[in-house]
């Protein structure tokens, strides 16, 4: 995705009607201060690949063994994959038609007709009620009472299922997860089959069902000396549809990546810590429905600069919050002889790390002044957490497609909390010992 992104941005280029400054690096020992950056991230991007789900399913083609116990791919797989197939093929042959593969409303519908068909399934990502979730809960409850049970989970991808066997004897569980993809004709083909016991298992108060364990795969001992670790967050609890609703128009949009939006206590009378920039960065494509045009530099050790006329940058911060300009301009770098905002892209030393939490209403109250009061928890898939923090963020509606953040409070971890993923953008001095005087 990271290597997707930059070759977009050299396709694209820069807009000619930019005005656009190219900062070079302008102090000896810059240059060689970077090289170990860029061999350690390097490094660290290699074993992240190397240990992602994602590229594990697809480049593992068969069976994997764990522990040296053998597993065997037996007649019933395929008969079991060839059915759901059958069941999904109509929804796969119209989304395909309509280029709606992946959407919501495909995800939905292909979970509903396996719950129809007796399956427990559910989306992979979690935006989607769990049909036959009963299932679940009843084996969740034998784990816990040590008695023997079986259970079937389907987890829907865009481009496949991942196919959950789970057994259990005297409170143990042992996975085998089946990844399979569609060819070019609609089949579902299977990728990797892998079984592990689980060595976390939990169902938390919050509805997740949570495991983990290790797999022997030759391509990641090389990499790693070691077993391939996976685990897996599954939502088991229904959410209310309209908390769904607000957390898909509100609070997804901005997330928490590369802002601070909802990392941060502010409010309409003190904005506090908010970083207007990110802000803008993330506002932009929700109001214009295209990509920021103020892009980096394609050479990562070069710095840009851009004047953003001030009427533009007014109007996206403004669409989303009740502030007057005199109040951003005083939390930004306004030029008034230029009318313009000086606004530098993150760059390479600002990356932040991309496996994070995503954001999940949880409730919500409507206000007798019109606002509404939606309580979110950060759900951490790669930290086995359901919750690694909570907030409660305030949104004002003023109309069908058109809103106004209010504020935003954390109020769980009380006391101090850990985003260790987020980076601030660089300072002033930080940004000129990087890039050199402008």
């Amino acid at each position: 995705m990271l290597w997707k992104k930059i070759k977009q941005f050299r396709k694209t280029g820069l807009k000619e009607n930019l005005k656009y400054t190219r900062m070079p690096l302008g102090r000896k020992g810059e240059k060689d201060r970077a090289y170990p950056l860029f061999a350690a991230i390097g490094m660290i991007m290699l074993i992240l690949t190397g240990c992602s789900d994602e590229t594990q399913e697809i480049s593992d083609i068969g069976i994997t063994q764990a522990d040296n116990e053998e597993y065997s791919s037996d007649e019933n797989d395929s008969a079991d994959a060839q059915r759901i197939e059958e069941i999904l093929s109509d929804i796969y042959d119209e989304a395909i038609s309509t280029n709606t593969l992946g959407s919501l409303d495909t995800m939905r519908s292909m979970v509903a007709i396996l719950g129809e068909n007796g399956y427990a399934a559910v989306d992979s990502e979690n935006p989607i009620d769990m049909t036959q979730a009963e299932q679940a809960l009843l084996f969740c409850k034998a784990v816990d009472e040590k008695e023997a049970a079986e259970l079937r989970i389907i987890a829907v991808m865009e481009m496949g299922i991942r196919k959950f066997d789970f057994k259990t004897e005297d409170g143990n569980v042992n996975i085998v997860r089946g990844y399979y993809q569609y060819d070019q004709n609609g089949y579902l083909k299977n990728r990797s089959t892998v079984s592990y016991p689980a060595d976390f298992w939990q169902y938390t108060e919050e509805g997740y069902l949570i495991f983990e364990g290790s797999y022997f795969s030759d391509e990641s001992y090389i990499l790693t000396l070691s077993d391939t670790p996976e685990h897996t967050m599954l939502r088991i609890l229904p959410l209310d549809e309209t908390c769904r609703e607000y957390n898909r128009r509100y609070i997804l949009p901005v997330g928490y990546a590369q802002n601070n939006l909802f990392l941060c206590n502010w409010s309409e009378d003190d904005f506090g810590d908010l970083d207007f920039y990110d802000l803008f960065d993330r506002f932009y494509p929700m109001m214009h429905s295209q990509p920021v045009p103020y892009m980096t530099d394609e050479n990562l050790r070069v710095g840009a600069v851009y004047q953003i006329p001030g009427g533009l940058f007014e109007n996206v911060i403004g669409a989303y919050f009740n502030m007057d300009s005199e109040t951003l301009r005083s939390k930004t770098t306004y030029i008034s002889e230029l009318a313009s905002y000086e606004y530098r892209p993150r760059g390479f030393y600002e990356a932040e790390y991309p496996d994070i939490a995503y954001p999940e209403v949880v409730g919500y109250a409507e206000n007798e002044d019109g606002t509404v009061t939606l309580y979110i928890n950060a759900v951490y898939p790669d930290g086995n957490m359901s919750k690694e923090f909570s907030h409660t963020t305030i949104i004002r509606p003023s109309g069908e497609d058109s809103f106004q953040y209010v504020s935003n409070e954390i109020i769980l971890p009380e006391g101090d909390y850990d985003i260790w993923w987020h980076s601030n953008r660089l300072t002033e001095e930080e940004w000129k010992e990087i890039y050199g005087e402008s």
